[in-house]
């Protein structure tokens, strides 16, 4: 399965209709450009998958905001990332072992590599399983083998 059908399959339920990846990060994060040319955000570790732009122009006004391109390159966090769990490997992401919505923290003993499509599954199932929460609301995570 390549990324824009791992899309498709895990993040359809937002709507949105994956046709290109324009941009990734170190940390799974990605701008997808949709069938009617707006412009998404799928972020793995705040588990959401939204609009940003609704055209090649906004996209191209959100890329001089000071404040995206810091969340998007998290470069302190990446750096940090990469001295204690080295370079990325082909096909691998760094990942937020609890996501932040689920109170997850952005320090290096909650982060780990994983294979990018399974991010993309995971991500997309939570975000599924959690959409219709209300914020505050308590949720159990149970691993089963």
């Amino acid at each position: 399965m390549n990324i824009i059908e791992a899309i498709k399959v895990s993040w359809g339920w937002v709507g949105i209709e994956p046709e290109e990846i324009i941009g990734e990060n170190d940390f799974g994060n990605l701008i997808v450009k949709d069938d009617i040319g707006r412009y998404w955000r799928l972020c793995p570790e705040d588990i959401y998958c939204q609009v940003i732009a609704e055209n090649r122009n906004e996209l191209d006004a959100l890329s001089t905001n000071q404040d995206f391109l810091a969340d998007w390159y998290m470069a302190a966090l990446t750096e940090q990332a990469k001295e204690k769990l080295g370079s990325l490997l082909p096909g691998r992401k760094y990942h937020l072992v609890i996501p932040s919505v689920l109170g997850g923290e952005y320090e290096l003993s909650n982060i780990r590599t994983v294979p990018q499509i399974e991010q993309i599954h995971f991500s997309g199932d939570i975000g599924k399983k959690i959409s219709e929460l209300p914020d505050g609301a308590k949720v159990q995570l149970r691993v089963i083998e």
